[in-house]
């Protein structure tokens, strides 16, 4: 028999191992923006063992083929997994087809952390964010996750679908173009 399912991890230990995490990235920083992007790479190596850690844990064998499945697996198993609780609730964008909420109206990353005032607008949550984008990247959907806080406390994590980050880093190429001579000419050159 294996180890028990609902085994936790006490969330002082989780509380000390993360701000530890924090203060060691804080020392390779210039701006909460690096920070948040520190994090969520982290997120995103973490999320790509979470997904496979749930698949073995729960012995699923159907892989998640549908956009609106693999969120409500994310929203609901995988976040109930890490988090303790699922996410308040997973919307659709009214605005484009291709863009996701998951709403979290108190993220466990959050709630232990005293931002200083030189990263005044630093937002913990990237780490969740990050691990999002792991899972969604570890199912084999192209997608960008960024996490947005509200003003009535909590955060939005805003997900794209079909968004692939090489493309967003590549240079456009620039491609010489040469005249195309006609097959005659080319025998006589």
């Amino acid at each position: 028999m294996g180890p028990p399912r609902d085994k936790q991890v006490a969330l002082s230990t989780f509380s000390y191992v993360f701000s530890e995490l924090v203060q060691y990235n804080m020392t390779k920083i210039r701006s909460s923006a690096e920070l948040e992007a520190n994090l969520e790479k982290l997120g995103k190596d973490l999320g790509k063992r979470v997904l496979d850690a749930l698949f073995h844990r729960d012995r699923l064998t159907k892989r998640e083929l549908t956009e609106v499945g693999i969120l409500q697996f994310i929203s609901t198993t995988a976040w109930k997994a890490l988090w303790g609780k699922a996410a308040d609730s997973l919307e659709r964008s009214t605005d484009r087809e291709d863009e996701y909420m998951i709403v979290d109206s108190a993220p466990l990353v959050n709630q232990f952390v005293s931002v200083p005032a030189n990263l005044g607008a630093l937002d913990c949550a990237a780490l969740m964010a990050g691990v999002v984008a792991g899972i969604l990247d570890g199912a084999y959907f192209a997608a960008k996750c960024t996490a947005h806080p509200r003003e009535e406390g909590g955060t939005v994590f805003l997900i794209r679908i079909g968004h692939d980050e090489a493309e967003e880093q590549k240079e456009p190429e620039l491609v010489e173009m040469r005249p195309v001579l006609p097959l005659a000419d080319r025998a006589l050159a």
